[in-house]
């Protein structure tokens, strides 16, 4: 079974520039919760948060959850960290899609110290949060803990040609009746097929020239065609042992 496609290879695949990883890589460093929406189904929500994800430091810990109460309630009492990871926010009979008061346990849960990574289903930054808060009656205080939406395109005809683009990374500083207040950081310009920084990040506690470090790793390795799972394990523990 072939490997998932790591944060390198989805830079080299033009799935998302070195400069957006680099933001999402000191994002998670500083383990900001993030949410990935897109549309249509298979766009690479999952692969695009597994990818994110594995740029953590080992000794983070990530909980995969299932929305089960008990399993929060451990989770809450025992606060070791790390992030929450829900597979999404959805009314589907699937295992780990979870929808309403399971939802609003896991704001809950976050109280304890964790970070969360979810995906779900939305067209835009403000109908992420409608899901969020008016379809799962999550407060503008809860909702506020997430600081950043990643939006994906999908184009293609069949699972063979489909390709992606990671569209929008959005940092979200707090909510307001239900409406996310921040900025959009990066976005995908569709005519010419390329990536544009709109804004540079505030709630992210990286400076240019660690950005500007993080992208020269990024770029190094895919040019060096070191894009495994292993290589971005490497890269991870060598950034953190020079810095």
């Amino acid at each position: 079974m072939p490997e998932p496609p790591t944060i390198l290879e989805l830079i080299r695949n033009g799935t998302m520039s070195a400069e957006m990883a680099a933001t999402l890589w000191a994002a998670v460093d500083q383990r900001l919760s993030f949410v990935t929406v897109a549309i249509p189904r298979l766009a690479g929500k999952t692969t695009t948060t597994n990818a994110i994800l594995a740029l953590l430091p080992p000794d983070v810990p990530v909980h995969r959850l299932s929305g089960d109460e008990t399993e929060m309630v451990r989770l809450k009492r025992a606060a070791t960290g790390g992030y929450l990871v829900v597979g999404e926010f959805a009314q589907a009979p699937i295992p780990t899609y979870i929808w309403g008061a399971p939802v609003r346990r896991v704001f809950d849960t976050l109280t304890a110290g964790y970070s969360l990574a979810v995906a779900l289903h939305a067209r835009s930054l403000q109908e992420t949060f409608d899901v969020i808060c008016l379809g799962n009656g999550v407060t503008d205080e809860q909702a506020s803990r997430i600081g950043m939406m990643l939006y994906i395109r999908r184009f293609g005809k069949d699972p063979a040609t489909f390709w992606r683009r990671l569209s929008e990374v959005h940092e979200i500083d707090q909510v307001q009746a239900g409406r996310p207040l921040g900025r959009l950081l990066h976005r995908w310009v569709e005519k010419d097929d390329r990536f544009e920084l709109v804004d540079a990040p505030r709630k992210v506690n990286a400076s240019p020239a660690e950005l500007a470090a993080r992208v020269a790793r990024l770029r190094g390795m895919v040019d060096a065609g070191r894009t495994t799972a292993a290589d971005v394990s490497s890269m991870v523990a060598e950034y953190h042992r020079s810095s």
